[in-house]
């Protein structure tokens, strides 16, 4: 393959999903390649577009209709409004199915099959569909027909229980993640599930096999991605307790103040801590008892946490910064995202972008950290306007300009 080719160009896909799991999935699915149409309600759009302050600004500097929250996972895809519940929408959709390679969707169980848009329906028409349904809870189970949403899967899956200050501190208690992590996860897990059904249906000659419906929860995702905090409770039979910055498992591996502010400590290995207890001026630390192993260091994390902090206090940030890291001690600053997005490195990888938005302007971007040396992605549009692929699409399908507007008047799209 060229250099400019893309990985998923041969595919086409369909997306019925809103808000961000289904539409972070689809937009990793585009960012790779593959065509997305985003179908959208007529008049509203997706729900996100109305999730703001702030709102993306046109060439003259004026609010748009779009927040920054719909940005952050539309890029590269098209907007086709149609109104599902009228029967010549659901026609328009189905027509696309019949020629997708895979549809994205996150109704409330079997919300779609009144509209002859569920998998055995779609099914029926193109039996190469991969579809993937994105649920709060799944398809079967006792809360198959709650909603979900990430904040209450956040609580209920176990994140929340893990995540914030510790009891008996000031301001204990439970937090959620500062981002919709669960969301973003299930994103990600949607993204591999689906590829993995394509390969599977390609497997024996391009095209020529099955798809499958894919059935994703949050639950399950967040349940899954506990990691080795699911662990440390199955092994040990013990629910890990909220522990602030710290880590449960390695010490030191948090937070520490410094003269003008904080930074992380990030401490792996035993040498590495030495090397930290030399520049700190307690070489001595390293061959206590209590301190010389990992495992030493979580038993008495009481006793040796207050010692550091006592040290750390000594100097600023940049000076902790400079000398740790010529020792190869893992260490960092805690940046807001000024901070962030002003790092050397974060703009040496380029990870913000600006493309051109049809509005006039440009929409700023986060760019997509997967780097593939063969097929790189390519940035071809920002987030569409609500809409505006509409008239495109339909002429593509067969639609004479007489027949759409017949669809505008009617509301259908």
């Amino acid at each position: 393959m060229s250099s400019t080719s893309t990985a998923l160009s041969h595919l086409r896909v369909l997306d019925l999903s809103r808000v961000l799991a289904g539409p972070w999935a689809s937009q990793l699915l585009a960012d790779l390649g593959a065509e997305v149409i985003k179908i959208e309600k007529p008049g509203c759009g997706d729900d996100t577009r109305a999730w703001g302050p702030p709102w993306l600004t046109d060439g003259e500097g004026q609010a748009t209709r779009d927040s920054a929250y719909f940005l952050c996972t539309n890029r590269n895809k098209r907007s086709l409004t149609v109104d599902i519940a009228h029967p010549a929408g659901q026609a328009i959709v189905r027509e696309l199915a019949a020629g997708a390679d895979v549809v994205i969707e996150n109704f409330k169980v079997g919300g779609l099959a009144a509209y002859g848009l569920d998998y055995p329906s779609l099914r029926a028409l193109n039996p190469r569909l991969v579809y993937c349904s994105i649920t709060g809870f799944g398809q079967d189970g006792p809360y198959a027909t709650r909603a979900g949403y990430d904040f209450l899967i956040q609580g209920m899956g176990g994140l929340m229980s893990l995540t914030g200050t510790p009891d008996g501190e000031p301001g204990a208690g439970p937090q959620k993640v500062g981002v919709a992590l669960t969301d973003i996860l299930t994103g990600l897990y949607a993204g591999n599930a689906i590829l993995a059904a394509l390969a599977h249906r390609d497997r024996d000659g391009f095209r020529r096999g099955e798809g499958q419906h894919i059935d994703l929860a949050l639950l399950d995702v967040q349940v899954a991605c506990l990691a080795n905090q699911a662990m440390n409770y199955l092994v040990s039979g013990t629910p890990p307790r909220r522990m602030g910055n710290a880590h449960p498992n390695i010490v030191p591996y948090q937070d520490f103040p410094t003269a003008d502010g904080d930074m992380i400590l990030a401490i792996g290995n035993d040498g590495q801590f030495a090397r930290f207890c030399a520049i700190a001026g307690h070489p001595e630390w390293a061959s206590d008892p209590r301190f010389a192993s990992n495992a030493a260091r979580v038993r008495h994390r009481g006793e040796l946490i207050p010692l550091l902090r006592q040290a750390t206090v000594q100097r600023s940030t940049a000076e902790w910064i400079a000398a740790l890291e010529g020792a190869a001690v893992p260490c960092g600053p805690i940046n807001d995202l000024a901070g962030v997005f002003a790092d050397p490195q974060v703009r040496a990888r380029g990870l913000r972008i600006d493309l051109p938005h049809a509005g006039g302007g440009s929409a700023p971007q986060v760019a997509c950290p997967i780097r593939l040396s063969a097929t790189p992605v390519v940035y071809r549009q920002a987030p569409p306007r609500l809409g505006e692929d509409t008239e495109a699409l339909l002429r593509a399908l067969g639609r004479d300009e007489a027949t759409i507007a017949a669809l505008r008047r009617e509301g259908v799209v």
